[in-house]
């Protein structure tokens, strides 16, 4: 078997973890290679590791370290195995003084592996693709000046949806529910499902709400003449400069990401445990 390790050394104790992970691997005869880097916000834009070839991939770091080997493994059908050093660490299943159990058994295959639906997004200008790329979480359009209202036509399947003056707007996968849509209001939904969710942010109608849209149709977003200058951002890490009249298409790809050890159950522990979600009080 051959192992990526994509380590986030923005935490002074990746380094040791990294060369932990790699002797453990090696006892089992797989191959390593490390890619690191020192930061917060990975950007593929910027990294020209290449992931063809791997069996797996283990991420070291946060949910930005998780998002960024997702969105490069899940073309490739590759699995992640993410071990938790954020401070959030809602992706990222396995406890970083837990790693070796849960990796055992994956090497055995006796793990569980997951399937997560994905993003992709693409600008067309003028009739030109001018940008293309997938996200795990979220496509957020909105004003690259904080609060401001631009404008924006959205259409689902070729239906139009209206006009919407807002902030921006949330176009999430089930997984990205929990992220920045969950923080703009908008809902909770398992993973397992394979669905669209779009949430506006600070819309200028109260009558805008969430809603949720199956996965058989693609969004179209029309940027309408605004005061202020728009962009996209696909996962909080990768951003595209929008114009008038470009139209970004939003579509769920048939593959998927693949998360080792990210259960259901761990899914709804960690709303409860990192979202303080509750049925109703505890007494």
């Amino acid at each position: 078997m051959k192992c990526l390790i994509v380590a986030n050394l923005f935490k002074s104790e990746t380094e040791k973890l990294c060369n932990n992970v790699t002797d453990f691997l090696q006892s089992f005869n797989v191959n390593v290679e490390k890619f690191c880097y020192n930061g917060n916000k990975p950007d593929s834009c910027d990294f020209n590791q290449n992931f063809n070839g791997f069996d797996f991939v283990i991420t070291l770091g946060g949910d930005g370290t998780v998002l960024y080997a997702c969105r490069n493994c899940a073309p490739l059908s590759i699995p992640v195995f993410s071990i938790n050093l954020g401070e959030f660490g809602f992706l990222a299943p396995v406890k970083k003084d837990d790693w070796k159990k849960s990796l055992e058994q994956f090497i055995k295959g006796e793990a569980t592996v997951s399937s997560r639906s994905m993003l992709e997004c693409e600008v067309i200008r003028s009739g030109v693709s001018v940008f293309k790329n997938n996200c795990m979480n979220d496509c957020f359009i909105s004003s690259i000046i904080s609060s401001r209202i631009i404008n924006l036509n959205v259409a689902y399947n070729h239906a139009t949806l209206g006009p919407f003056k807002a902030s921006g707007i949330i176009i999430s996968s089930p997984t990205g529910s929990t992220a920045h849509s969950a923080a703009a209001g908008g809902p909770i939904v398992d993973p397992n499902l394979s669905a669209f969710v779009l949430t506006t942010l600070s819309s200028f109608s109260l009558s805008a709400r969430p809603l949720v849209f199956g996965s058989s149709g693609e969004f179209i977003v029309t940027v309408l003449p605004c005061r202020y200058e728009v962009s996209l951002m696909c996962d909080g890490q990768i951003s595209f400069p929008l114009e008038k009249d470009d139209v970004v298409i939003i579509s769920i790809p048939e593959y998927k990401a693949k998360l080792i050890g990210a259960t259901q159950e761990k899914f709804y522990s960690a709303l409860q445990s990192k979202l303080n979600w509750a049925g109703g009080p505890r007494a």
